[in-house]
């Protein structure tokens, strides 16, 4: 049996973006990125602490030490800059790997979106 489970999560960060005329995606520091083993183009669930809008989209490389947290295309329009989110995302794993797996938890500076 395969179960999903979190593999890597960014708690709390600030979006600092939204790009309405782009193509789709959320781009995210590069640093953030490596830190919370979250690779380009992987799929991500964002949930928005300030309108509890939940949705899916895929990983963009922005500028390492930006801070960088920017919405593009439709996922814009479920936010606001200065909304705060969590970006999500997960691994299907046999279950009895999944007992012992441990994610790649980040939890930056809210205000700068900066590791600490």
């Amino acid at each position: 049996m395969q179960i999903q489970v979190v593999k890597s999560k960014i708690h709390r960060v600030k979006v600092t973006g939204a790009d309405l005329n782009y193509i789709g995606s959320i781009t995210i520091d590069e640093a953030l990125m490596e830190a919370s083993n979250i690779i380009e183009g992987e799929k991500v669930s964002i949930v928005n602490i300030n309108n509890g809008e939940r949705f899916e989209t895929y990983v963009i490389k922005g500028a390492r030490q930006s801070g960088e947290i920017t919405l593009n295309g439709p996922a814009a329009r479920k936010v606001q800059p200065g909304d705060i989110i969590i970006i999500i995302a997960y691994a299907t794993l046999e279950f009895e790997a999944a007992k012992s797996f441990t994610p790649w938890l980040v939890f930056p500076d809210e205000t700068t979106n900066l590791l600490k």
